[in-house]
């Protein structure tokens, strides 16, 4: 979860005045609202989340412990590729994620057949990604999803209206998959490089190359 820290200070004569973090990982914030609150000058440290939802530290580390032997801190990568030619469709996703105090990163691909265009294939790509945070056990998170599709990252986040009735359809279907999952998404568009993995799993399982993979990721 990713939060600001929102806090009024105090100086010794009583003047008060309130301040707010730049946004953080919730992990850090609670040691830095652990540190402002030894000062002894900082009153009413909360934190404010990207639904605008206020936590007590109380509240904040009850979460932390809640889910830290479950899958937290997701950031998943996906990317639809399409041939025309043969109607066939690849997917590829890569999820990062925290468990257990380690970082992992899964990398799945996939093909399908008999989709009709390249951004059904970004949506079905995205909701290949949500099946696999399923078998994660992934479920009441937010969750940060990064993809290259206009379409379908403004379309989800609500910056554009869904007009094709078979994008329609997958819209539809994704978000009763997050409704099921309790997931809370945040979207963000990047650049085809800045998802370059997610891509070459998609071009891989249009050339017939299964991957399915799950490495401990080493700090650097």
């Amino acid at each position: 979860m990713i939060v600001t820290i929102e806090w009024t200070y105090r100086t010794p004569k009583g003047l008060e005045t309130v301040f707010r973090s730049e946004e953080m990982n919730a992990a850090d914030a609670v040691l830095v609202a652990d540190d402002l609150d030894r000062t002894g000058r900082a009153k009413n440290v909360k934190f404010l989340d990207r639904f605008d939802s206020y936590w007590t530290i109380k509240e904040m580390k009850g979460y932390l412990k809640g889910i830290e032997t479950e899958p937290h801190n997701i950031t998943v990568y996906f990317d639809g590729g399409f041939d025309l030619a043969t109607k066939a469709a690849g997917f590829g996703c890569v999820i990062y994620y925290d468990q257990n105090g380690k970082s992992y990163r899964l990398r799945r691909n996939a093909s399908v057949e008999e989709l009709i265009s390249n951004n059904e294939a970004e949506y079905a790509a995205l909701y290949f990604s949500l099946q696999e945070l399923e078998l994660l056990n992934v479920h009441d998170l937010s969750v940060r999803f990064v993809g290259d599709s206009r379409v379908v990252i403004n379309h989800l986040s609500e910056e554009w209206p869904v007009i094709e009735e078979s994008l329609f359809s997958w819209a539809d279907r994704i978000e009763a998959k997050m409704k099921q999952l309790g997931i809370r998404p945040e979207y963000e568009l990047v650049s085809r490089k800045a998802n370059a993995e997610a891509d070459r799993l998609a071009g891989q399982a249009l050339n017939g190359v299964e991957i399915t993979a799950t490495i401990e990721k080493v700090p650097e």
